[in-house]
């Protein structure tokens, strides 16, 4: 017997009494040499088939539910390529499926610029944004339309404090 043979009939010798010692496994005598074989041949298939590993590396091929068109065809969701199913955002979608958006612009086919939310509910949040006042210098208010206020800084050099003493 050569040295693989035998690791895999005691494979199949321990896996068989680790069966036998379950207390749930109700066998007869007669049933564990059937059990035995059939593990032998079960462990004898396995490393046969981790032998002949795949010579092609092929990645599977996603096929999208929707097209890219249909998909940003309205403009308050996005449908997911993946389900078919509309959403405002795809980012929680997509962690969910295990995708960053790079890898589902990738799986896909789609362009980097391929938006992850719908262009109306980006318009609602950069409005509600703006109206909050993100994005501008703590302390300054912002401008009404057309007009300059008075409380804006002046652009340049400080002017210098003489000291009259």
């Amino acid at each position: 017997m050569t040295d693989e043979t035998l690791n895999t009939v005691e494979l199949a010798t321990e896996l068989t009494m680790a069966w036998l010692s379950n207390p749930n496994t109700r066998t007869s005598a007669e049933d564990v040499p059937a059990f035995l074989k059939s593990m032998h041949d079960a462990v004898i298939g396995l490393s046969t088939a981790s032998v002949e590993a795949p010579t092609e590396d092929a990645a599977p091929e996603f096929i999208a539910v929707v097209t890219a068109r249909k998909s940003l065809a309205n403009p308050d969701v996005i449908i997911s390529m993946i389900d078919g199913k509309p959403y405002k955002t795809l980012t929680r979608h997509l962690t969910t499926n295990g995708l960053t958006p790079a890898e589902y612009r990738a799986r896909y086919g789609l362009k980097a610029d391929y938006p992850m939310t719908a262009p109306s509910y980006s318009a609602m949040r950069r409005d509600m944004a703006k109206k909050i006042g993100l994005g501008r210098k703590p302390g300054l208010k912002a401008p009404v339309k057309g007009e300059a206020h008075a409380s804006e800084p002046k652009r340049g050099r400080p002017a210098k404090v003489v000291d009259p003493a």
